[in-house]
């Protein structure tokens, strides 16, 4: 951002921290990223989206990212410092590039991300960073980069989602410098001066305003079922449970039941059927009635939502990562159906220090005297310890 401008933002939170202005006049430069080896396997992509350590701090909360370098690119001045950037004369643009895995993550994912962090309509800054030094832009590498950016471009803009053009620069990428030291994985080291600037800047204010629920952000990736161990030996479903047709749903579910398990939505917390339910039995898909977890791995959590230790069997279960502000979060989803269920967390009791919060509206609960008349009779053993 903007010298002048970050330091005003900044000045509030060096009286709470002891920051000195000073830091931002250290020239500590990194070497070009040109010189930087790659990891085998690894590949790299290059977004300017305003302030490089938003969208730095960004990009590093995806999977199968390794690393995102904050630098310069688009100038015509070599070796840049951040001086001379931040004052517009070099024609330099803030920006991120991002080494990737991709058979984790596609450059697709991370355009739908990149999506996700800024204003794509405004050409000339960023929130509080105004001038083209801030400008938006992606930086290709190849012919294929380029078509997919201009492809997601114009799926972005046909969303209806923005009432002004898109403006973003996509450009070959040319000459790229790394920023100094001192702006490397800033949001890291300096957490209470980078949330100050970040609110003060309006950035997730505008983001949570324009995308709403869409701001939850999930992988294109196949889900991979969950490889933990399974805790009830052969109680395995296999293919047995499959989601019906989107008519059949429809006319089973209710709008919560279907929000929920088909668009990923949830529940209002403590108001939902089973957070309380102190019955003895098993939870299972609202949809396919696949068997997902027992009363007995379930446990007050206090966050108004069913909560358990863990599935009746891992082999019923995916997960895959999803993203709300950026903040990974793991989703668990059932295996047949393929039915959105919750997230799982790694703040439960033992045996497995693991919550899986589960929405009500994806669960049907079978009592344990109706077990076997309702067809899963094998599940009593789970009750006879």
């Amino acid at each position: 951002m903007k010298l002048n401008s970050k330091i005003s933002l900044l000045l509030a939170a060096s009286i709470v921290t002891g920051f000195t202005i000073m830091q931002l006049n250290a020239e500590q430069k990194s070497p070009s990223m040109q010189a930087t080896e790659l990891t085998s396997g690894l590949k790299v992509a290059t977004f300017a989206g305003g302030c490089f350590w938003c969208i730095e701090s960004g990009f590093e909360k995806l999977p199968g990212v390794a690393d995102a370098v904050s630098g310069y690119t688009g100038g015509h001045v070599e070796n840049p410092g951040y001086k001379q950037v931040s004052a517009g004369t070099t024609g330099h643009t803030e920006a991120v590039q991002v080494f990737y895995d991709p058979k984790v993550i596609s450059y697709d994912d991370l355009l739908e991300g990149f999506w996700r962090q800024f204003d794509p309509t405004d050409g000339s800054g960023s929130f509080s960073d105004r001038g083209t030094q801030y400008r938006p832009g992606i930086f290709y590498n190849n012919e294929q980069e380029k078509m997919l950016a201009e492809q997601s471009i114009k799926k972005l803009a046909a969303s209806g989602r923005y009432d002004k053009p898109i403006a973003v620069e996509v450009t070959p990428l040319g000459a790229y410098y790394n920023a100094e030291d001192y702006h490397q994985d800033y949001y890291k080291k300096n957490p209470i001066r980078y949330k100050y600037y970040r609110y003060n800047s309006g950035r997730d204010q505008y983001l949570e305003k324009t995308w709403g629920d869409d701001l939850k952000f999930v992988l294109s990736t196949k889900p991979v079922a969950d490889s933990a161990s399974d805790m009830s030996g052969d109680m395995t479903t296999g293919n047995k449970y499959s989601k019906p047709d989107d008519a059949v749903l429809k006319a089973k579910l209710t709008d919560m039941q279907y929000r929920v398990t088909q668009h990923e939505g949830t529940e209002p917390a403590f108001k939902n059927a089973y957070n309380n339910n102190k019955k003895a039995g098993i939870y299972v898909d609202i949809v396919s009635g696949e068997p997902l977890f027992s009363s007995t791995d379930k446990f007050d959590s206090g966050t108004g939502w069913p909560s358990f230790t863990r599935p009746i069997s891992s082999k019923n279960i995916t997960k895959k990562t999803d993203y709300l502000l950026f903040m990974p979060r793991t989703e668990v989803r059932s295996a047949g159906a393929d039915s959105h269920l919750g997230h799982v967390f790694e703040d439960g009791p033992n045996p497995t220090g693991l919550r899986y919060c589960i929405n009500s509206a994806a669960l049907n609960f079978i009592p344990k005297e109706k077990l076997k008349q309702k067809g899963y009779g094998q599940y009593l053993t789970l009750f006879s310890k």
